[in-house]
């Protein structure tokens, strides 16, 4: 699971950081899912490793423009990218697919792949035999939503040189072995898979949250993540902004991630107002040690869990 920030700015872009948008890569099936889908996204995608064809889904946390206005671009360029001809599935607040609908009507665009829109309803959002999504309600000036992207648990790991030293003939019976059977061998010796084989691997966790003042459904969405990436428009000095406005300071979304148990929180969404970050990565770690500040193409790897760091995290 490899995270792209394409888009790190709140409500315009700057020369630094444009509009928000963060890209999920699921290398082991080529496969991308955006979310949330700013002014511009395209042209960031262009400038990274990111391959526009492999676009999956897209989930969007409310509609406002700054999350919003590059959909229809990033659609139409898809639909002349070499063999992009498969479908893509937006998920959104009400009010997405007359969005989409009036956008292309009004622009004669004509995509040549099928588009599916699903609106957005607290709990179970998508699942497929390797991930699941949910999403619950946050609090904004309009509706908005925040996901957490779950992966299945993983086989644990076959010990192949202790099968080597019983004198397991190397092949397929290895597979067979690795998927916890019960196998009996030419010599006639009965040998348990199960025995061979770790404890399951537990799967990663994301959370994206924005925007959003404080709510505990970003803690219950968060708990354990290993990753969450929280909106953090402005610094505490501003607070009273970021209430008018619906927005979290830093110090919120390290409230949240300390309160989660999460493992790293990325900060996101920043107001155009500040020039450097110090003031806000140093309110954040104040109350959360593990903070990263997201920068426009930062990449981020969530690494596979083992059962002991699965443990120390609390799951």
């Amino acid at each position: 699971m490899l995270l792209t920030f394409l888009g790190t700015s709140s409500g315009t872009p700057t020369r630094q950081r444009n509009v928000t948008s963060i890209a999920l890569q699921l290398p082991q099936r080529a496969s991308l899912w955006l979310f949330d889908c700013g002014e511009g996204t395209q042209h960031q995608i262009l400038r990274s490793p990111l391959r526009l064809s492999q676009l999956e889904k897209i989930f969007f946390t409310h509609l406002h423009g700054d999350h919003l206005f590059g959909l229809v671009g990033l659609l139409a360029s898809r639909a002349l990218a070499r063999a992009a001809n498969t479908p893509v599935t937006l998920y959104g607040p009400p009010g997405l697919e007359p969005y989409l609908q009036a956008t292309l009507r009004y622009s004669h665009t004509h995509l040549s792949y099928p588009v599916y829109v699903q609106h957005l309803e607290p709990g179970l959002v998508c699942r497929d035999g390797e991930f699941t999504v949910r999403c619950l309600p946050l609090v904004h000036r309009i509706p908005a939503f925040g996901f957490s992207v779950v992966e299945q648990e993983q086989p644990g790991h076959f010990d192949a040189e202790q099968a080597k030293a019983m004198g397991i003939p190397f092949g397929p019976l290895y597979g067979r072995l690795k998927a916890g059977e019960v196998v009996t061998l030419p010599d006639g010796r009965v040998i348990e898979g199960a025995k061979l084989v770790g404890p399951d691997r537990p799967g990663r966790k994301l959370t994206y949250c924005s925007d959003t003042v404080f709510t505990p459904n970003s803690i219950a969405l968060a708990t354990d993540a290993d990753v969450l990436i929280h909106e953090s428009t402005y610094t505490s000095e501003d607070a009273a902004l970021a209430e008018r406005g619906m927005h979290s300071t830093a110090a919120i979304a390290a409230r949240v991630a300390r309160e989660a148990r999460v493992q790293q929180l990325i900060l996101t969404h920043f107001s155009p107002r500040y020039q450097s970050g110090a003031t806000m990565l140093d309110e954040a770690r104040a109350i959360f040690p593990h903070v990263l500040m997201a920068e426009d193409f930062l990449r981020h790897e969530i690494q596979a869990r083992t059962p002991e760091t699965a443990v120390a995290a609390g799951h």
